[in-house]
């Protein structure tokens, strides 16, 4: 593997920016194959079941400029080796969900698939960060086949609520727009915002619990009011069953 040095001859830069291309492309391809298997169970709660627990998916691959800020800061060899072997969110993909179950859903149904392999995992739903963020961080291996053969590539995926993606994308702008050291007392009330966002996310599952028990309840009732005739089901006038009823009752007397 090639290091990457300022001075290298023309045919070692050719090289190089080969290898670097398909070193990045592993990355772009592998992201690919994640985000097929995310649409398609997408695609099948959005066809076979009633509900669909994926909000949102988008992705993204490093910048070269970016991989080379964090291997400065985690003071890696440069070295596409070492990048490959340190760095395992050049390729990331978040899912965002409507319910915190949701989140544990995805990422079982994931996980499940003999293709892909867990690496890593980080729960900060249960275990938030200490300034209040919430989201469930995988490392999942997938393998990608390229011309010279089988690469296993890590693939960060990042699953959270719409609350949580919410307080995280303030956050994020609020520290990029203000560089210096951020008071004390905001620091304090984004934390106590963290605590609303994770209080709603509770409130809303248990409303959206019990709508589900209504339905199934409402869904009861209408069966009941069905009737298999020549296995055609025909449904029975609400009017008609009380009728029968009050007939039958005045016949017992």
């Amino acid at each position: 593997m090639y290091y990457l040095k300022r001075n290298v001859s023309l045919t070692d830069m050719k090289a190089l920016k080969i290898e670097l291309t398909r070193f990045m492309m592993a990355y772009k391809f592998a992201l690919d194959e994640m985000n097929t298997k995310i649409n398609i169970l997408k695609d099948e709660f959005n066809y076979i079941h009633d509900y669909n627990p994926i909000e949102h998916v988008k992705s993204r691959v490093k910048s070269p400029e970016s991989i080379l800020k964090k291997v400065q800061r985690k003071n890696l060899d440069l070295s596409l080796d070492s990048i490959q072997e340190n760095i395992k969110d050049i390729a990331g993909i978040r899912v965002t969900c409507s319910f915190v179950s949701d989140i544990y859903k995805i990422s079982e149904m994931l996980q499940t698939q003999k293709d892909i392999k867990l690496l890593d995992s980080k729960d900060y739903i249960k275990n938030p960060k200490p300034n209040g963020y919430r989201s469930l961080h995988l490392i999942l291996e997938i393998p990608v086949f390229m011309s010279d053969g089988e690469q296993l590539i890590p693939v960060e995926i990042q699953i959270r609520t719409i609350a949580m993606d919410f307080w995280a994308s303030l956050e994020h702008k609020i520290f990029y727009k203000y560089n210096k050291e951020v008071p004390q007392s905001l620091l304090n009330e984004l934390k106590e915002a963290a605590t609303t966002a994770a209080e709603l996310d509770v409130k809303m599952e248990r409303i959206n619990r019990d709508i589900n028990i209504f339905k199934e309840k409402d869904q009861l009732e209408e069966e009941a009011m069905l009737i298999n005739v020549n296995e055609e089901h025909m449904a029975l006038p609400l009017r008609l069953l009380k009728f029968i009823g009050q007939t039958k009752k005045e016949t017992d007397y």
